[in-house]
């Protein structure tokens, strides 16, 4: 057996390593295309999060005949696996590896359990729909199984390749790594949306599994092209981990004395739940309130998603220039509350112009807060930690997003049945009270986001505040590649 593990090692040192996954230990300045490239796992992730809340929550209603209240519990599964984003970050951190990668065996982890999830969906959800023998618990539970484990993949994807994206970029371009990991989410979104109603224009069952194991396919073949030659080994940082290296609970209580991060995850909880509180609602809003049609209310997604776009780009700059990643976000927050305040005054003013303009607002505002938090936490992550810290917030963040998102319905159902039976008074009978009750408690979470930030701004805080080194130059200049800089 020893003479076998000679021979295989022998044969493993023999190849080149330029035929082997591992990027190259040095420290030089990173490659635009190496950086596009590890940015195709946020392609991947929006293309699966578009198939199952927007694709396949239409074709289980309307084609299959599934009950929306069991769709709506299938699709909010995936944030059961939320909170632990920040276990997973933990584990990539202090993973140990001969080979010496800590990340990208867990981002391979999360690729197969989504693939898993997605090669099983279609044919759970066509025995969910009644076409089958078994009982109906059988259909439920392998439904649900196959929803939770697209999302664990997704939550473990995103969080490891966040913290690979941080380990491998100079600090002072972060902002723009940020804005580049953004927009090719939304990128994704975008063609996978097209590309789905396409080929379902005809709609049959073999179109959905060939679609669903399609996508299964294409998160592996797209996963590991972003992986490949990412991450250098370092086994240093893997090799000789002991038993006296903290656990996960000693990790967190460590990573919350090396600064406000108690004040930080709130704020980012709190401006999260504010701004996705909305998602359900703009477009019933402009349909049943200001007499949209169709195809005028589904644009305003698009509308909210230029908004979006529009704050990325705004704050890179203004990241990469050395504001405070938290005075960013407040403006954003400050946008956002003048966005709903034009949303509800678009009612009484019946301006469609007014409603457009707060839409637009809405997402400009969430694009600089999103954007600056997830920058702050880049920039804050203590050295070691980085995986915790950024499993940390996305764990915060997506929880708070699905809740808020939850509660946004409950809210408007709630209040519009008082109105309707006249508890409200009144004056406070129309049909739009119940929007206008939610769009008000955003803005109240919004304020309250603003008064969680207020000693963060005050404070010296000299992760958040260190001024870049470069801050004369653009940020990107240090993802340079071989042949000049970025044009």
């Amino acid at each position: 057996m020893s003479e076998v593990n000679d021979r295989l090692a022998r044969l493993w040192t023999g190849i080149s390593l330029n035929v082997l996954p591992f990027a190259e230990a040095s420290s030089g300045p990173l490659p635009i295309k190496r950086l596009l490239r590890l940015s195709l796992f946020q392609i991947s992730c929006g293309m699966t999060a578009v198939l199952m809340v927007g694709t396949l929550n239409r074709v289980m209603i309307v084609e299959m005949g599934v009950a929306a209240s069991l769709v709506a519990i299938m699709v909010a599964l995936p944030l059961l696996f939320a909170p632990l984003r920040a276990l997973i970050g933990f584990r990539s951190d202090s993973h140990r590896s001969v080979l010496g990668w800590r990340r990208v065996p867990y981002l391979w982890l999360g690729t197969i359990i989504q693939f898993g999830g997605l090669a099983m969906m279609p044919f759970a959800l066509i025995i969910l729909s009644g076409d089958t023998w078994a009982p109906p618990w059988v259909a439920q539970l392998a439904a649900g199984l196959a929803f939770l484990m697209v999302g664990a993949g997704m939550h473990t994807v995103q969080t490891v390749g966040l913290a690979l994206a941080t380990d491998i970029v100079p600090r002072e371009a972060q902002p723009n790594v940020v804005t580049i990991l953004s927009l090719m989410q939304l990128i994704g979104m975008v063609i996978s949306a097209i590309a789905f109603g396409a080929f379902l224009a005809n709609f049959s069952q073999v179109k959905l599994i060939q679609l669903v194991q399609g996508m299964a396919a294409a998160t592996l073949v797209i996963n590991l092209i972003a992986a490949w030659k990412q991450e250098p080994r370092r086994p240093e940082l893997t090799v000789g981990r002991g038993s006296g290296d903290p656990n996960f609970l000693q990790s967190l209580k460590l990573l919350r004395k090396t600064g406000p991060w108690d004040r930080r995850l709130l704020a980012a909880a709190l401006g999260t739940a504010a701004f996705g509180m909305q998602d359900v609602l703009l477009e019933p809003y402009g349909g049943q309130i200001l007499a949209l049609s169709v195809g005028a209310t589904t644009g305003l997604t698009a509308l909210f998603a230029s908004g979006a776009v529009l704050g990325f780009l705004r704050a890179a700059p203004l990241l990469a220039r050395g504001m405070h990643a938290q005075r960013v976000a407040s403006a954003g927050a400050i946008v956002g509350i003048s966005g709903f305040v034009m949303v509800i005054f678009a009612a009484p003013l019946e301006s469609t112009m007014v409603f457009a303009a707060g839409t637009a607002a809405i997402g400009f505002g969430a694009g600089l807060f999103a954007h600056a938090t997830l920058t702050g936490c880049m920039r804050a992550a203590p050295e070691g930690q980085i995986g915790l810290t950024l499993g940390v917030w996305g764990a915060v963040t997506a929880t708070a997003g699905g809740v808020a998102v939850a509660l946004g319905g409950v809210i408007r159902d709630v209040i519009s049945s008082l109105a309707s039976a006249g508890i409200l008074g009144a004056g406070l009978d129309a049909p739009s009270i119940g929007y206008v009750g939610v769009y008000l408690v955003e803005i109240m979470l919004l304020f309250m986001m603003l008064a969680v930030v207020g000693p963060l701004l005050r404070a010296t805080d000299s992760v958040s505040q260190e001024p870049q080194r470069d801050a004369g130059r653009p940020a990107l200049a240090g993802l340079q590649n071989q042949h000049g800089a970025l044009p």
